[in-house]
């Protein structure tokens, strides 16, 4: 391999990679009424796109940012490439492809439009599962080839590789900030322990969201000492609770105020040092108790 060729290598240098204008991409979980679409309220109405799925603006009414309101799947996608470009990664006759980004932009305009939004706030991915669902229980893989009746298995297989593709162009857009919202769904499992889930149909979407965006927050109502009620911000994945919660970042604290636009800021901010972000210490070994077996077994020797 000669130096010239070398020299061609697309290496992104610490410098360049640090200087980088990146937006956070996450997820808002909590029940429903908690005030999931109220934390639109915390951000800069100029600088905030609201894409309304749920049609449940009232929580919002005043609120002076711009909106999207997509009816179908098909709007969804083309609003996702609109907003993300187009993957260089696929096939011109795939979703979010060059073709399918010359074509939105032929209908949409130039999408400069969208330079001056910071942030896309997505309310909610429970609807977008809804609609994708919908659309794919009318596509050819939801039929049996064999009867050409309807194939659950099929449509739900198709609307898990719809989802995580969605999602997953949203991710890549590095300028943007990207906040997907949730409802949160509470459960018994069978040893009658709490259980927290994302409500959103078939099972793909909700196990691989995690792995796919930088944080997942659950806006919950916890108890203080006085035995009130206070709102906020769970955002470390080992947490008392067992909320959905993940802090790429390292940034955060286990509990945060109940202010995404705030939230935001912290994470943008200073990185702690790696000392501070990671726990090298082994955990210290328990020591045997009476009746365990080590102690019964060294009596017994």
């Amino acid at each position: 391999m000669t130096t010239s060729s070398l020299l061609k290598l697309p290496i992104i240098s610490a410098d360049q990679r640090l200087a980088e204008r990146r937006g956070v991409k996450g997820v808002l979980v909590g029940k429903s009424g908690i005030g999931k679409t109220s934390q639109l309220w915390t951000l800069d109405p100029i600088a905030a796109l609201f894409i309304d799925l749920e049609a449940g603006d009232i929580a919002v009414d005043g609120w002076g940012g711009d909106t999207l309101r997509p009816r179908t799947w098909p709007e969804c996608r083309d609003f996702a490439v609109f907003i993300g470009g187009p993957n260089p990664a696929v096939r011109d006759d795939q979703p979010y492809s060059q073709a399918h980004f010359d074509a939105v932009c032929a209908r949409f305009g130039d999408p400069a439009v969208l330079d001056k939004y910071e942030t896309v706030f997505v309310d909610s991915i429970t609807v977008a599962g809804r609609l994708c669902l919908q659309w794919c229980k009318g596509q050819p893989q939801a039929f049996s080839e064999k009867t050409g009746k309807p194939d659950n298995r099929g449509a739900y297989g198709l609307m898990g590789a719809e989802m995580i593709g969605w999602l997953t162009h949203l991710q890549h857009t590095r300028a943007k900030n990207v906040w997907f919202v949730g409802i949160l769904d509470e459960k018994l499992d069978d040893f009658n322990r709490r259980v927290y889930s994302l409500q959103i149909d078939g099972s793909k979407t909700g196990l691989e969201l995690p792995g796919i965006v930088d944080q997942v927050v659950s806006l919950v109502e916890l108890k203080a000492d006085d035995g009130s009620s206070y709102r906020a911000f769970v955002c470390q994945t080992l947490n008392p609770w067992g909320y959905p919660a993940k802090d790429r970042s390292g940034r955060l604290d286990a509990i945060e105020e109940p202010h995404l636009g705030r939230l935001m800021q912290k994470i943008a901010g200073p990185a702690r040092p790696a000392l501070e972000r990671l726990h090298f210490a082994r955990p210290a070994a328990a020591a045997p108790s009476e009746t365990s077996p080590e102690s019964t077994s060294t009596e017994e020797s």
